[in-house]
């Protein structure tokens, strides 16, 4: 039984607070913490109609709100962040883990039917300060050895807790940090609702009549269209293909629980679609996959959104279940009830090789296994669609399987499977369903595709599980891959194995005029100022590309593992005593950084901030030692003496032949991570280099290169991501100062070239002659001659002089302040 609050005379939160009695639980009074408190977790949900009854004055903020676990260390409080405070969160400016100070309270009245049986105060913070100084790691430095959920809730009793749902709306969940696509929290069920049906039961060893099917599609589809009586009876179905989840919830809406999503099912008699809704969703999504055999009764038949909206003619109508008008009845039946004489259908597949696909048209889909070679970081871009804007996340990745020289290029955005897309990792085997083929053409002689994702798609990875259920393990284009797959030398696969980093496809074309014939006539080119003004309206890890007109003042170059980098100065007008003078070699203890920029309001000047890459080695720092599942006590401190972890080398055994494995029947064995890191000093834009693929420590790799969690207990120290060394690909970058010219402004922007023999940053495949300007408009050196040495390239910095250049940047906002621009095009602009 925890301690009352109340008795503790040293708790912070107790003495910022005097406790309210009847008389003034409505008090508006506000009360501002002036010692440190630490930011344990933070949900994110869609406001509803009844937002400006909680904030009047913030009604034009964006549509999301935000709730927060603080803590003093003896005691929690669950609060809800002001909307005008929702550009630090957005940003990752505000995030778990970080020190807070000057924290100021106002205490509201709680959500009607919300906070019922307990006395559990509701607070919303009007304003604080994140303490920059006490470093992104405060929390988990302050936290550790702590158990997390043992710390007592402020203002209840014993082990009472408050409520799970958001403070603010009525929603009957909170949603993802950072898409609206995956499900979150605890209401989302992983086991059915009801009992299966079980035939066995029967005492006369006879089918239940509960579980023969009473009508079938086709007649239910006739019956709809012919307008006659809808007729109502038992169907049973299998999954064919499965969506991701749609959320449509919306500030002028007030449905509790805004999903839906939408199955393609059949049996003997023909197709439909099943649409599950709302609360349904939370009880249902997460049970049922395709191959999944359902009873369903109590249904609506209406006539198919795609029908509606002139999309798909031919699926005419859905079949509607919700949990009420009326309620439907939905059963899950077991592999071994399901009778041959149903004749269901098995889902379809359509396997393509890489070698296949280049020959595919456009718009096509398939479905692709493959080894995993390249993953790339997560990142959000903005989609419009027809309720506003919204972020999406998505991550590239590379494919092989053996039939092609070239990988096959997957730009993967969320499925609605946030377990398996964690456990993605080279070296794993994988598994896209119902992607499709995009084509881009830069020119007229080259074009590069790559697949991307429908509603439909679905992924399987090693390590979920679920391919050695699968019955596309069977068929013959996969036992053509793993066939291939035995033959990998797993060594040279392994070298080649590459994690997180910058990474842009695809390829942008050698020539202004093509890059604007691609824009449809328009360069989007900004100046430095609207270059800022949009570089501040990115949230975190949101990326964009902007193109503006500069000439280059200075270029330099470092080179990972040496001591020195090389550097010259092209525009003499640009030199200050601090520049460094032409050509000089100035000692350097590491790396410097990608260049980000800090955003200053009061000068048009982008200001950039450098620190070290990261790539250095220090003491080893055991602070987690696995990331799926959680651990809720945080490690001890760095200073405790602890035992051997008998987890310490679990996850070392790796091989391809295990991941083969579960093309087998036998089952899947778990793999625990090794956490054996080592720590270093953190470095600005450390999640700009690619990393190698570590298979001992591939869980906390991945979560390293991941965005941000949403809870204390899974943040990784800052400086994690710095503990993996470079990929061989990443041998050293060049860095270019750009004066913008229309209003002078400067800006330091990465420059990645690719080079021949670089399987990540692959040349543009036309030779040219490795000149400055060449380099720079094709994105790389030549793929026919030896690029030149960095040296030598240096030496040719004055082929700059004076040129006017169209810069085409990739800018990312990487959190915290910090600004990736990465150069990927410089176009000369001719008199």
């Amino acid at each position: 039984m925890a301690v009352a609050v109340s008795s503790r005379p040293g708790c912070v939160l107790q003495r910022t607070f005097s406790w309210p009695n009847t008389s003034c639980s409505h008090s508006e009074s506000a009360k501002t913490c002036r010692e440190p408190l630490f930011l344990l977790s933070i949900d994110r949900y869609a406001k509803d109609l009844g937002f400006g009854i909680f904030f009047p004055e913030a009604i034009h903020a964006s549509d999301n709100l935000y709730d927060a676990t603080v803590s003093d260390g003896d005691c929690k409080l669950r609060v809800t962040i002001h909307p005008g405070l929702n550009p630090l969160v957005e940003r990752n400016e505000l995030r778990c883990g970080c020190q807070l100070r000057n924290v100021t309270f106002s205490h509201v009245i709680g959500l009607e039917g919300r906070n019922e049986g307990d006395e559990c105060p509701t607070y919303r913070v009007m304003n604080l300060e994140v303490d920059v100084e006490a470093g992104f790691d405060a929390g988990l430095e302050a936290f550790c050895g702590i158990d997390i959920d043992a710390l007592p809730w402020f203002g209840l009793e014993g082990d009472n807790r408050p409520s799970l749902l958001p403070l603010r709306a009525k929603r009957s969940s909170y949603l993802p940090m950072w898409n609206n696509q995956d499900y979150y929290g605890e209401m989302w069920k992983d086991t059915a609702p009801t009992e299966p049906i079980d035939k066995s039961s029967s005492d006369s060893g006879e089918e239940t009549e509960d579980l023969q099917p009473t009508v079938t599609l086709r007649e239910v589809r006739q019956a709809f269209l012919c307008r006659s009586r809808v007729i109502k009876g038992i169907l049973i179905v299998r999954i064919l293909h499965k969506s991701r989840l749609f959320y449509y919830g919306k500030a002028e809406s007030n449905c509790e629980c805004p999903y839906k999503a939408v199955f393609e099912v059949a049996d003997r008699s023909g197709q439909a679609s099943v649409v599950l809704w709302n609360t349904l969703c939370m009880d249902w999504y997460r049970i049922v996959h395709p191959g999944s055999t359902l009873r369903l009764a109590r249904y609506r038949v209406k006539e198919s959104y795609n029908s509606r909206t002139g999309e798909n003619a031919k699926d005419d109508i859905e079949i509607s279940l919700n949990s009420r008008n009326p309620s439907a009845d939905i059963s899950l039946i077991p592999k071994k009830d399901v009778l041959p004489q149903w004749h269901l259908p098995h889902s379809p597949y359509n396997f393509c090789c890489g070698k296949e696909i280049v020959t595919c048209p456009v718009g096509s889909t398939c479905d692709v296994i493959g080894l995993v070679v390249f993953v790339g970081r997560p990142e959000r871009t903005r989609n419009k669609d027809r309720h506003g804007v919204e972020l999406w996340e998505y991550r590239w990745l590379q494919l092989e399987d053996g039939t092609t020289e070239q990988p096959v290029m997957v730009k993967l955005f969320s499925t609605s499977q946030p377990e398996i897309h964690s456990n993605i990792h080279p070296m794993a085997i994988m598994v896209c369903t119902n992607v499709q083929l995009m084509r881009v053409g830069p020119d007229r002689t080259t074009s590069f595709q790559y697949l991307t994702n429908t509603s439909l798609t679905q992924v399987y990875c090693t390590g979920s599980g679920h391919h050695s259920t699968m019955p596309y393990r069977r068929l013959r284009p996969v036992r053509q891959f793993i066939q291939w797959l035995q033959t990998v030398d797993e060594n040279r696969a392994l070298s080649k194995a590459v994690i997180g980093g910058f990474f842009t496809y695809p390829p942008l074309p050698v020539s202004l005029e093509m890059y604007m014939r691609d824009r449809n006539g328009e360069p989007g080119l900004v100046t430095g100022v609207e270059l800022r003004r949009e570089a501040e309206k990115l949230q975190y890890r949101e990326s964009r590309t902007l193109a503006i007109q500069a000439t280059v003042s200075a270029v330099s170059h470092v080179r990972t593992g040496e001591e020195e980098g090389c550097s010259a100065l092209t525009d003499w007008t640009a030199w200050s005593p601090s520049a460094s003078s032409t050509c000089s070699r100035a000692p350097v203890a590491r790396p410097s950084p990608p260049s980000s920029i800090t955003l200053s309001p009061r000068s048009p000047r982008l200001r950039v901030r450098h620190g070290p890459l990261g790539s250095g080695r220090s003491a080893k720092r055991r602070l987690f030692h696995t990331v799926e599942p959680p651990r809720k006590r945080l490690p001890l401190p760095l200073h405790s003496t602890q035992l051997t972890d008998p987890e310490e080398d679990a996850d070392r055994d790796f091989s391809l032949w295990d991941a083969s494995m579960e093309f087998l029947d036998k089952a899947v064995e778990d793999e625990s991570d090794d956490d054996d890191d080592e720590e270093e000093d953190s470095g600005s834009a450390a999640e700009t280099v690619p990393r190698q693929f570590c298979p001992q420590r591939r869980e906390v790799q991945a979560a390293a290169v991941g965005l941000q969690p949403a809870c204390l207990q899974d943040t990784l120290p800052k400086g994690k991501l710095g503990t993996f060394a470079p990929a061989d690909c990443y041998d050293g970058h060049y860095t270019l100062s750009l004066r913008e010219l229309t209003d002078g402004g400067m800006v330091d922007a990465l420059f990645l070239p690719g080079s021949p023999g670089n399987l990540h940053w692959r040349p543009y495949p036309h030779p040219h002659i490795n000149s400055w300007e060449a380099i720079l408009s094709h994105g790389g050196f030549s793929p026919s001659a030896p690029p030149p040495a960095p040296s030598d390239l240096i030496a040719m910095a004055t082929q700059l002089t004076g040129k006017r250049l169209v810069c085409v940047l990739e800018v990312c906002q990487l959190g915290s302040g910090r600004v990736e621009i990465v150069l990927t095009r410089a176009f000369p602009l001719k008199d």
